[in-house]
């Protein structure tokens, strides 16, 4: 899947560690990523995040995708930080799931904590 995706390769995004239901990835801030406060656009930590918990939710074999996510941005980040997603799942219930996803910058400051509900698509 993400072999594929075309937005995360774009931006760098790394896949470091997969397993059922866990995904970590990782991303370099680049100066194209920056706003106009000097930071980090918040899209791209959002961007981050969801990748990781793509990854995650789609470890399972059917195709899952996000039905609803919500972000919280604890502290900046700028250009060349290295963030890191670490997206695990809470629960499954049926098609659906929910899975909690921390954005790490330098130091292991968390950047970001978002949280993800996702539902796997009938097969056709």
């Amino acid at each position: 899947m993400l072999a594929a995706d075309v937005a995360s390769n774009a931006l760098g995004i790394e896949l470091l560690e997969l397993d059922q239901g866990r995904a970590v990835c990782r991303m370099t801030v680049t100066d194209a990523m920056i706003n106009g406060h000097d930071l980090c656009h918040g899209g791209y930590v959002f961007l981050l995040a969801d990748t990781a918990f793509a990854c995650a939710c789609n470890t399972y074999g059917p195709v899952t995708v996000a039905a609803g996510a919500d972000i919280t941005f604890v502290s900046p980040a700028r250009a060349g930080d290295v963030l890191v997603a670490e997206a695990v799942e809470r629960t499954r219930y049926g098609r659906s799931g929910l899975y909690d996803v921390t954005v790490r910058g330098p130091g292991g400051r968390v950047v970001a904590e978002m949280r993800g509900r996702s539902r796997m698509l009938r097969e056709e």
